[in-house]
C-alpha cells in the first residue's frame, strides 16, 4: 500500500458510509477509524446508530466506545486520538478507513487544523447559558456575530453551546475559526457519498423507525436513570433529548419523534457545509446496488493496486 494514505469516507448521516468503510476494510486490508463525536460513548448504541458487534467483529475499528457519557473531548484531543490510532494501523501496513458524520473533526483531521487550546470558563459559561435563557438563542447569537463574525457564521444559532465556546474564545482573544495550519500528517483519498435529498430523508426516517423498535426509548431511559444529564454534550446527539423530553411527560412519544425527524433532517442541510459537491478533491458515488466494486477500483487505482489484493 501507499505508506501515509488514508481513505476516508465523506457524506451525510445515514447515506451508508458504515456498511461500506466495512466492505473496503475486507476488501483493501483495512481498519476502520471513526470520526464520529457521538460513537465516542458507552452506552449511546442505538441514537447514534452504532456498528453492532458484529460488524465491529468483522472487521477491526477504532475510537468507539472509548468514553462515559459524562466525558468531553475537545476537537484537539480527539484530532489527536485519530493521528495516532492511524499512526497505528499504518505500522501494521493495513489501510486505514476513516468514517464518520461529524464534519468539523474530519475537516480537522484531513486539512490539519490545530485547534486552539483554552480550557473552559465556567463562570462565563453559565453566564452566557443565563444571558440565553433570558433573551433568546438568536440574541445570543448575536452577541457572537458583533464579537467574531466569522465563527458566527459557520454556527447554526439554535446550537447554544457552540455558541457559548465561540463567545468563549473569543474573550480569550482566540477565534475557533482562526485555527492554525499544519501540513496534515498524511494523504488522503477522499470518497463521498450522496443521493438526492428526497431520498436520504425516506432513508433516514426507515433509521428512526429502526431505532424505536431496536429499543430507543428503553436506552434513554437506562442513560437518564444512571444519572446522566441531558445538558451533557454527549447527550446532545439527536434523538437522546427530545426522547428524554417524553419521557419527562413534556410530549408524546409521536411528538418526539417528529422532532427527531426534523432536527435529523436540519442535521444533513448542515454536514452539506463541510463537504461540498463541487470539491475537486472529493470523488462522489451514489450507493446504489453493485456501487461498492466501482468505489474498491477507484481506491485501488489510486493506492497504486491492481487486483483483488
Amino acid at each position: 500500500m501507499v505508506a501515509g494514505t488514508v481513505v476516508a469516507l465523506l457524506g451525510p448521516t445515514g447515506v451508508g458510509k458504515t456498511d461500506l468503510a466495512i466492505a473496503l476494510a475486507r476488501e483493501l486490508d483495512g481498519e476502520v477509524v471513526s470520526v464520529d463525536s457521538r460513537l465516542l460513548y458507552r452506552g449511546m448504541d442505538i441514537g447514534t446508530a452504532k456498528p453492532a458487534p458484529a460488524q465491529r467483529a468483522d472487521v477491526p475499528h477504532h475510537l468507539i466506545d472509548v468514553a462515559d457519557p459524562d466525558e468531553t473531548w475537545s476537537l484537539g484531543q480527539f484530532r489527536e486520538a485519530v493521528h495516532r490510532v492511524v499512526d497505528e494501523v499504518l505500522e501494521r501496513q493495513r489501510l486505514p478507513i476513516l468514517a464518520g458524520g461529524t464534519g468539523q473533526y474530519m475537516v480537522a483531521t484531513l486539512e490539519g487544523w490545530d485547534p486552539p487550546a483554552h480550557p473552559p470558563d465556567p463562570v462565563l459559561r453559565q453566564e452566557l447559558a443565563a444571558f440565553a435563557e433570558a433573551h433568546g438563542a438568536k440574541a445570543l447569537h448575536d452577541r457572537l456575530r458583533e464579537r467574531d463574525p466569522s465563527a458566527a457564521a459557520r454556527i447554526d444559532p439554535r446550537n447554544v453551546r457552540r455558541v457559548i465556546r465561540a463567545l468563549e474564545l473569543a474573550a480569550s482573544g482566540v477565534s475557533r475559526d482562526r485555527n492554525e495550519l499544519r501540513s496534515p500528517a498524511f494523504d488522503a483519498i477522499r470518497v463521498g457519498l450522496r443521493l438526492p435529498r428526497p431520498e436520504l430523508y425516506a432513508r433516514l426516517d426507515r433509521r428512526i423507525d429502526r431505532m424505536l423498535a431496536e429499543g430507543l426509548v428503553e436506552e434513554v431511559r437506562g442513560l437518564l436513570a444512571q444519572g446522566y444529564s441531558t445538558d451533557l454534550p454527549s447527550m446532545s446527539a439527536i434523538g437522546y433529548r427530545q426522547i428524554a423530553a417524553h419521557l419527562r411527560g413534556e410530549s408524546t412519544l409521536e411528538e418526539a419523534v417528529a422532532r427527531i425527524r426534523q432536527a435529523t433532517r436540519r442535521f444533513v442541510r448542515h454536514q452539506a457545509n463541510w463537504f461540498r459537491e463541487d470539491d475537486p478533491r472529493i470523488r462522489w458515488f451514489e450507493p446504489r446496488p453493485g456501487y461498492e466494486a466501482d468505489v474498491m477500483s477507484w481506491i485501488r487505482h489510486r493506492l497504486g493496486r491492481s487486483g483483488s489484493g
